[in-house]
């Protein structure tokens, strides 16, 4: 008599659950996306999703929190440097590489997706983004601040104006992403930004601390 074959049931990756989930909500948003469809794109019955999840808006939440916290990461290293022209210049070069990473490994930036004005029971999508962007801007802020106190940036620069362009850059470019343009075309409006920047603002007796943060 021959034994019965039974196929081991595919391992649950939940890395890769969030990530397909990740990308439903971004292309239909939270409301636009039911439980039976993310269940099925998954390769989960319903039940399991609940049992892994908790509920449509959990996993809806970890997606969130899972991609969208990668920027202020982003921001943490960057401000990390040495110098200010390099800080300035990777915030906006790294943001590009995340926002522009291969959609098999990034579902897109949810941070300017339409994904982000729906609410689900769990998480205040628009109260976390205004959170994130504001602690982002803040840590700049203090940077910029330590940064014209040593010398680094012109006398009289106004810390809170710059940290808010740098900001406006940033969202111009996730907005860009997100039409699908291409990363060279975001490399090179954020390398002009940064150098723009440097140009006006960089005091005549700062010397950069890094080729790679120093303005042509």
């Amino acid at each position: 008599m021959t034994e019965r074959n039974r196929g081991r049931p595919r391992a649950f990756d939940r890395d890769r659950a969030v990530l397909d989930a990740a990308r439903l909500f971004w292309r239909r948003g939270y409301s636009g996306t039911s439980t039976r469809t993310l269940a099925a794109v998954l390769g989960l019955s319903t039940s399991s999703l609940y049992a892994a999840f908790g509920s449509k808006a959990g996993l809806f939440e970890e997606a969130v929190r899972t991609y969208a916290e990668r920027y202020r990461e982003i921001y943490q290293q960057a401000l990390a440097e040495n110098d200010i022209q390099t800080v300035i210049e990777r915030i906006l070069t790294d943001s590009v590489h995340e926002f522009t990473q291969p959609s098999d490994t990034h579902p897109g930036c949810l941070i300017s997706s339409a994904v982000m004005t729906d609410s689900t029971s769990t998480l205040d999508t628009s109260a976390y983004v205004a959170e994130l962007h504001s602690s982002n801007e803040q840590a700049l802020l203090v940077r910029i601040e330590r940064a014209i106190q040593d010398g680094e940036l012109a006398a009289g620069t106004d810390a809170a104006v710059l940290a808010g362009l740098i900001q406006c850059v940033w969202h111009g470019l996730s907005v860009r992403s997100n039409a699908d343009t291409a990363r060279e075309d975001l490399l090179a409006t954020a390398q002009l930004a940064h150098q723009l920047i440097c140009r006006q603002l960089m005091s005549p007796t700062s010397r950069p601390a890094s080729t790679r943060g120093t303005c042509p």
